[in-house]
């Protein structure tokens, strides 16, 4: 609005490239609570509150999907047993077993496919928005649009995947798949060492309420079972 007030048109000069359609109203929002919180990196976890709690329904059927096949998972390792060298038949029957406890292993998907985009329009706002340029956060995060010195959100990014990994069933995976989801923290918190700290923010916050959403579902389910 600044821009535009200066010329018509002026503000057209922030390019978000082929995410603009997400990261202009994301910026406007996050402008909008930088001006309730007066802080940069406030804004960012407010704007993760506000997605988890729209997306609440979608991010419960995902982990009760998730408790459901852990609770089934002695039922898939027998049905592994009796059809050891046919895969027709052990996904016929586990197809089988999904349909009568009702589990739906899609169900996990959903949330992440609607936080991928998210996260590429906030990666856009922090690099071409100016005025989170050198916009300091809490102690040693002097600028959100910089990596994180001291790689302090990154690794806490990493811990919480691999608490969340220990949570998530990997029922039905081959022993590759199952190193590589062992894998994919450590891999993640080098990735995000380069990441600008507000998007590690935005992505660290987001997996800790996860977690506890996880935790507390998954503990729900336990409970109703036993």
């Amino acid at each position: 609005e600044s821009l535009n007030a200066l010329a018509p048109g002026l503000a057209k000069v922030v390019d978000y490239g082929y995410v603009t359609f997400l990261s202009e109203p994301l910026f406007s929002l996050l402008n909008w609570l930088h001006g309730v919180v007066g802080n940069w990196g406030w804004a960012i976890i407010l704007v993760v509150l506000i997605l988890k709690a729209l997306f609440y329904k979608l991010s419960e059927a995902q982990y009760r999907s998730g408790a459901k096949m852990k609770a089934i998972a002695p039922k898939i390792a027998e049905l592994k047993k009796r059809f050891p060298d046919d895969n027709q038949k052990f996904g016929m029957a586990q197809m089988e077993l999904f349909k009568k406890e009702k589990v739906n292993p899609l169900a996990g998907c959903f949330p992440i496919l609607i936080q991928i985009p998210v996260f590429f329009g906030l990666y856009w706002v922090l690099a071409e928005s100016v005025e989170m340029r050198q916009a300091p956060f809490l102690f040693w995060i002097k600028d959100l649009t910089a990596s994180d010195p001291y790689f302090v959100l990154p690794v806490l990014n990493g811990l919480t995947m691999f608490l969340t990994s220990k949570m998530t069933p990997m029922t039905g995976m081959d022993p590759m798949q199952q190193k590589i989801m062992t894998y994919m923290p450590l891999i993640f918190a080098v990735m995000m060492a380069f990441f600008p700290a507000g998007l590690v923010l935005y992505w660290t916050f987001n997996g800790v309420l996860g977690l506890a959403q996880q935790y507390y579902i998954t503990r729900k389910i336990e409970n109703e079972t036993a």
